[in-house]
């Protein structure tokens, strides 16, 4: 939205200054040889090409093959070489640079100190003086060189950087690129002797790998959040944009408001969002001294888990309900935490609940109803720490099955998957890369299926690569290719590159997908190299619609992702995607400005780059947990759960689908999706329908029950009986549609369960609905 005020003569000198400042570009990785120089060297050869003035200094080839060779078309201004015990250092030869005088200086080692007597005492004060001066810049850090990520670091690794630089060094970046290597690359790395003797002993552990690894990602995205939001707020958009969740916990000052803080937390945790925690006090009515009192424990404890506290006035408690909602919608919260009433029906409909009134008024937000299981459990405080898990028996005698299954995973093929954010990223690019370089160490690698979508730079990866010729189909009286799996199989390569996961193959074809076709190879003993796009996973869907405004049609079961050894995030800014596409690296020229205005926006470019940082975040937290419980960022969940989805034959059936099992996911639940089916026999309209759901629960791991119940009086009590049955602890719901005059003359199925289901926690989810704001309410 354009804002109208006058600038300050302040804004218009920093405004004309920022026209002569020069660019800063930050490549950040989560060790020493995840490839960082190697990728700005590239960049500097790029932007040559481009017509750009570049220069090297301060490079630190760590005479890698690989980078030597990028950095040979580049100029280099001699560093000025000094010793620090037994360590050779580089320092920037400014006067150099300045009489030399380029658009852009490409330098290593962000977080280095000079020598004594230079001009500066560290690298970033040189870089800073370069761009005042308007020379642009592209250097590199580890993520444990940034001051107060450091003693994190060491707390879980052990591994101490000798130089940092201040965490709000991150925010002098016009762009930050995240380099995503796995452990089980560096371990390689390290193994071929391609680091050298400088790497830490600590990072031979696989564990410390990937905690450096999640904490580069998250981190990353964590920035790419503030640019999506100054982004939105420029648009004068409101709301959550669906990238990431942001937890509010509506308390009060009573003995459980500290309980629905720390289950807040616990979800914050879970999920990988933010906490903030809202209280209300009614204006000129003081507080008491057991409210004051709470007030202190609950401050205290706010302060503990790190969340944001505001205590808000309403005139009176009936203004509470929109005055949360409105709090919510500014604040960009995706899910409302607060406790059930405890009113019974008549009562609320006679004086009304804050519960449901909340729920009359959010569209876009869900609404979780905390259980107090103190009275039917004992439980009012959740355990933090879980128990070790033990380990099996080492002389227990594996079963037939056991040694069958055992015998599998050996046979198994290797699968490493390269994910984006979008098309054109390179992952093909690194897929062929990779490739070539398995080849070279004379490993039989083969391409099954490549898409280089007429890219210069992809064709000219593919080198010496030898391809399985695609198998050809008649449909509809027209020829098409697909990926001749049983040739591939025939040949039995040790390794096929498959590009596009979640394509669809031609109808006819002895498989649906191109993942079938994968997993095909990989039971075959066929290690897999291939490629996709966030926005393709089957749990996403509904948020990249959010995000996007574009349903994507070809998913891959979250699953798939799940089954690969490896998966490595290939991390592009917004910024150079775009360029890319301008320069016709991605579409053909007729279709760029056509994308530049839909998909490849840059609201979207962002927030998909923020929702593919988290995913691989979280990834790589599911497999920490899986080496070490211990080392997860999130910490540990202890308490049994059991998710309970309930769905009609309605549109919004797949998101509460798709919802149940990402929270099932991370809370390593066991979830249920039920029907009820009412009245006449099923017609094929319905039949069909409830295959569809059947198989979105399958595909993603679930269970899905279809029973029958006389009337529909009976279901919500028919529901809550499973329920009962299963021991479920949350249940996830639609918003009901219904008018609130309804109410009045029939209660609704989740109007019943809010009443009597109490003991559990209850996640109603909200419908999207892009138009909704605050100004509406």
């Amino acid at each position: 939205m354009p804002t109208y005020k006058r600038k300050t003569p302040e804004e218009i000198l920093y405004s004309i200054y920022r026209l002569h400042r020069g660019r800063l570009k930050i490549i950040i990785g989560s060790v020493s040889g995840s490839g960082k120089t190697y990728h700005m060297l590239q960049e500097g050869k790029l932007l040559k090409q481009r017509g750009i003035d570049v220069v090297l200094s301060a490079v630190s080839t760590m005479q890698r093959s690989d980078t030597i060779e990028q950095s040979l078309d580049l100029e280099r201004i001699p560093s000025i070489h000094w010793w620090r015990g037994d360590k050779e250092q580089k320092d920037l030869p400014l006067d150099a640079l300045l009489k030399r005088n380029p658009e852009v200086l490409l330098v290593d080692g962000l977080a280095h100190r000079n020598r004594q007597g230079a001009r500066f005492r560290t690298r970033l004060e040189d870089i800073r003086y370069l761009m005042d001066q308007g020379i642009s810049v592209i250097t590199t850090i580890n993520v444990y060189e940034l001051a107060g990520v450091e003693e994190l670091v060491y707390k879980m690794t052990g591994i101490r950087a000798e130089e940092t630089v201040p965490m709000d060094t991150l925010e002098l970046a016009d762009e930050i690129r995240l380099i995503d290597v796995s452990p089980e690359t560096i371990l390689n790395r390290i193994d071929e002797g391609i680091l050298g003797e400088s790497a830490h002993p600590a990072m031979s552990r696989r564990g410390n790998l990937g905690v450096l690894r999640e904490l580069s990602l998250r981190l990353v995205a964590e920035g790419v959040n503030g640019t999506l939001e100054k982004y939105r707020e420029e648009k004068g958009l409101v709301g959550p944009s669906g990238a990431a969740e942001r937890i509010l916990v509506s308390a009060q000052y009573h003995w459980n408001g500290s309980l629905y803080v720390r289950r807040g937390q616990q979800i914050a945790k879970r999920l990988n969002g933010d906490l903030l925690v809202t209280t209300f006090v009614v204006a000129g009515k003081p507080l008491s001294k057991e409210q004051q009192a709470f007030k202190r424990s609950i401050l205290k404890l706010v302060d503990k888990v790190d969340a944001k506290f505001e205590e808000l006035t309403v005139s009176r408690l009936s203004r509470l309900p929109s005055a949360l909602v409105r709090y919510a919608i500014q604040n960009n919260v995706t899910r409302i935490v607060m406790g059930h009433s405890r009113k019974s029906r008549w009562q609320e409909l006679w004086h009304g609940s804050i519960g449901n009134r909340v729920l009359r008024q959010t569209q876009n937000i869900d609404l979780f109803l905390m259980a107090d299981r103190s009275e039917r459990e004992g439980e009012r405080i959740l355990p933090i720490h879980s128990k070790k898990r033990g380990e099996a028996n080492p002389f227990h005698r594996l079963s037939s099955k056991e040694i069958e299954k055992k015998i599998e995973t050996i046979r198994r093929g290797t699968f490493k998957v390269y994910i984006g954010s979008a098309p054109g990223v390179g992952k093909t690019y690194k897929m062929l890369q990779e490739g070539n370089l398995l080849m070279k160490k004379g490993i039989d690698v083969v391409v099954g299926l490549l898409e280089t979508h007429g890219r210069k730079e992809t064709k000219e990866q593919i080198g010496s690569l030898p391809f399985i010729p695609r198998a050809k189909t008649i449909y509809q009286g027209t020829e098409l290719e697909e990926m001749d799996t049983e040739a591939i199989i025939a040949r039995r390569p040790e390794v096929v590159l498959v590009d596009e996961l979640a394509h669809t193959n031609v109808p006819g074809s002895s498989t649906k997908k191109r993942y079938e076709d994968v997993i095909r190879l990989l039971e075959s003993g066929i290690s897999v190299i291939t490629t996709v796009n966030v926005q393709h996973l089957e749990s996403l869907n509904d948020a990249v619609e959010q995000l996007t405004g574009v349903r994507v049609r070809e998913t891959v079961p979250d699953a798939v992702l799940q089954l690969a050894n490896q998966v490595e995030l290939i991390d592009v800014t917004p910024q150079m995607l775009q360029e890319r596409m301008r320069e016709g690296k991605i579409y053909a020229r007729e279709k760029i400005d056509q994308a530049l205005d839909s998909f490849f926006k840059m609201g979207n470019l962002i927030a998909l780059r923020e929702l593919a940082l988290r995913e691989i975040a979280d990834d790589v937290d599911e497999r920490l947990e899986a080496w070490d419980r211990d080392a997860s960022l999130r910490g540990p969940w202890s308490r049994r759960e059991v998710i309970f989805v309930c769905v009609d034959l309605g549109p919004r059936a797949e998101r509460l689908i798709r919802r149940g099992f990402r929270i099932a996911h991370r809370l390593k639940a066991e979830w249920y999706v039920h029907y009820v089916h009412c009245g006449r026999e099923k017609t094929d309209r319905c039949e069909k329908r409830l295959e569809s759901l059947r198989h979105l629960t399958e595909r993603l791991g679930g269970k899905m029950e279809v029973v029958e119940s006389e009337s529909r009086r009976r279901v919500p009590k028919q529901l809550l009986e499973r329920m009962n049955e299963v021991q479920t602890t949350q249940l996830i719901i639609g918003h009901s549609r219904k008018p609130l005059w309804y109410s009045l003359f029939r209660e609704s199925p989740v109007h019943y369960l809010l009443q009597n289901g109490r003991h559990m926690d209850m996640l109603i989810v909200a419908d999207f609905d892009p138009s909704i704001s605050e100004r509406s309410l």
